[in-house]
């Protein structure tokens, strides 16, 4: 297995700059044993009565800022909360200052060195730590977590993936756009993009039609659009990620597959913290903490049975999980299709629902 099978050539206008007007409007392409041109509003349609919906509730945090050192502009992103009370050169005789940590990228880092002080709007300011390789910089800001979550929100801008441009930076549509409408938990720095096609009115079409839902936690982080550069896939190395699977939630899923009902995962997110969960000898528990599960082909899924996800990336780490789920060759087959029918592709773009390669003869339950 190489990196370069996970190639595809995609060509620049199917990448969405915004997105469908409404959400639900999308496209939807089912990978089966047959492909299916249709929408994402026939989603009802297309599950059963008694599946269970998984979502992500994390909520995107505005966490690209714009600030000064030493009167020179500095630009940096925000990707991960590494919870540290680090030394600082500014606490006295403690030694450490109460404060959070975030690893960040840095423009243009070659200019900042450890010690320097970055400046923000609104009185926000944060010490470089460390400087580190690929623009990456460790910085320390001198107010608690739910502080600086505040002023984030007050001044920093949504982080959007690199393929969609915005030379200015966010428009004010991407504030709602680029966000779940049942986000709720502040922490990531990416959407968790298959849920960006659901509206109020999906849901509680869902709803009626006997589909269950629950809720489980991961906080997408930067690694998401990382390609991957080694010859060999499994040289990747993941960026580590926070998750959170309640006690109510592993009850809800082992009743629901107990009963013969499908597991339906939305996003990738939400596939790789369910399978994080599962792979202790005692199958799916409770999770609390970090994971950097890797998914390829040749993967053993223990948990979800159906997957909604976007189009991703050719070469990620993404499209390397969808081909371990729905099979490689019918993934390319699938992606081919997309590109000829012109779909949309990645964080705004269209959605497809992926039937696990190795349920696909399997009788449903009745």
């Amino acid at each position: 297995m190489k990196t370069d099978d996970f190639d595809f050539v995609l060509p620049a206008e199917r990448i969405a700059q915004a997105p469908a007007e409404p959400r639900d409007s999308s496209r939807l392409l089912c990978v089966g044993q047959v492909l299916e041109d249709r929408a994402i509003r026939d989603l009802p349609e297309r599950l059963r009565p008694g599946d269970l919906l998984v979502f992500n509730d994390t909520r995107v945090l505005p966490t690209r800022l714009r600030g000064s050192r030493r009167g020179a502009k500095v630009e940096v992103t925000l990707h991960k909360d590494v919870s540290l009370a680090q030394p600082s050169t500014r606490t006295g005789s403690k030694g450490f200052d109460a404060g959070t940590s975030w690893l960040a990228f840095a423009k243009p880092a070659r200019k900042l060195h450890d010690g320097d002080l970055i400046e923000f709007p609104g009185g926000l300011s944060a010490e470089v730590l460390q400087k580190r390789k690929d623009g990456e910089v460790l910085l320390h800001f001198g107010c608690g977590q739910a502080a600086l979550v505040a002023a984030l929100k007050q001044v920093g801008t949504l982080p959007l993936p690199p393929y969609i441009k915005r030379p200015q930076g966010a428009l004010a549509r991407d504030e709602t756009d680029y966000q779940t409408v049942y986000a709720r938990r502040d922490g990531a720095v990416a959407a968790p993009t298959a849920g960006l096609h659901f509206t109020a009115d999906l849901l509680e079409r869902l709803q009626q039609r006997g589909i269950e839902s629950l809720f489980v936690t991961l906080h997408v982080g930067a690694g998401t659009f990382v390609p991957v550069t080694a010859k060999n896939p499994g040289d990747h190395r993941m960026h580590r990620e926070f998750g959170e699977i309640s006690a109510d939630a592993v009850a809800k899923i082992k009743a629901t597959k107990a009963a013969g009902r499908r597991i339906v995962a939305v996003g990738t997110t939400v596939l790789r913290l369910l399978e994080s969960a599962a792979r202790s000898s005692d199958g799916l528990a409770p999770f609390c903490g970090e994971t950097d599960i890797f998914i390829l082909p040749g993967f053993s899924f223990r948990v979800a049975d159906l997957l909604l996800t976007n189009f991703h990336l050719p070469r990620s780490t993404l499209f390397m999980l969808v081909c371990a789920f729905a099979g490689h060759g019918r993934m390319l087959r699938a992606y081919e299709h997309a590109i000829a029918q012109e779909y949309r592709f990645y964080s705004y773009g269209d959605a497809c629902l992926l039937e696990r390669h190795d349920q696909l003869n399997k009788v449903p339950h009745s």
